[in-house]
């Protein structure tokens, strides 16, 4: 089957969805997910990085939170190491490959490894 390009809301939920039973069977990351094994929960924030990337890719205006504050909250209590960001990464563009091709792909995977640049320096410069 031909991959195509992300094209909508769907293909964003497919990879964030996907990326997050990645990230919930990770043995070096699910410790970070734990109050995502309720389902609800889960779907409840699968919606918001949707509404995000829908944002990012899209310019569609659906995500107007501070990203930044929850991962630098979390990180006072669980720590962020460069391992876990090459994980992050690596599971997000993997998510993105297995499932599409295009420019939209591209301008995806390379806009999360821009905020997780970001993210590192922000949240190791609060640890």
């Amino acid at each position: 089957m031909m991959k195509s390009d992300i094209q909508n809301r769907e293909d964003l939920y497919l990879i964030v969805s996907d990326f997050y039973k990645k990230l919930l069977i990770d043995k070096d990351m699910k410790h970070f997910f734990e109050k995502f094994n309720d389902e609800s929960h889960l779907e409840e924030h699968l919606q918001v990085l949707v509404d995000f990337w829908d944002n990012i890719l899209f310019y569609s205006g659906t995500y107007q939170k501070n990203a930044m504050l929850p991962h630098i909250e979390l990180n006072k209590t669980k720590p962020f190491k460069k391992l876990h960001f090459d994980i992050w990464i690596n599971h997000f563009s993997q998510s993105i490959d297995d499932n599409f091709t295009g420019e939209n792909a591209e301008i995806t995977k390379n806009r999360a490894r821009s905020i997780a640049t970001v993210m590192q320096l922000k949240t190791l410069k609060y640890s």
